[in-house]
């Protein structure tokens, strides 16, 4: 089996363990900041939480699919490389969602993009757009 196969199957398999409408349980022991486990005895005495069982496994379901749809991500990436966003169009969009100023300078955006994509291999969006409002700033005060 090759290797994006094996990957495929601990997908799917993963999907279907998330999406599963099996009640079963396990017992399992583990260990929780004391800060935490008051706090959810608090949130379940005020009628916010039934139990830290509920608020446990709704955590750790949340955090399963985020993780989820990180994966499902991934793999279509995989597939169809064509598809994933340029480190430009990720800041752009990222400076419009936060309603960043800067998202009014695309031009500006390109340019820091390419200059910190050069200098910074690794970087991400919030890497540009801190460059972009670093340029405008330098450009503001000169």
């Amino acid at each position: 089996m090759s290797e994006p196969d094996a990957e495929h199957s601990q997908l799917d398999r993963f999907l279907n363990l998330l999406h599963s409408t099996d009640d079963a349980t396990a017992g399992t022991s583990i260990r929780l900041p004391e800060n935490l486990r008051e706090a959810a005895s608090l949130a379940s005495e005020m009628g916010y939480a039934v139990s830290l069982t509920e608020l446990t496994v709704k955590g750790l379901k949340d955090v399963l699919e985020a993780i989820s749809w990180r994966l499902v991500l991934d793999e279509h990436y995989r597939r169809n490389p064509q598809a994933r966003p340029s480190l430009i169009e990720v800041a752009k969009a990222a400076a419009a969602i936060d309603d960043n100023p800067i998202a009014e300078e695309p031009d500006l955006i390109e340019r820091a993009a390419a200059w910190v994509a050069e200098h910074h291999p690794g970087a991400d969006a919030d890497d540009v757009l801190w460059f972009a409002m670093g340029m405008s700033l330098a450009r503001a005060i000169a």
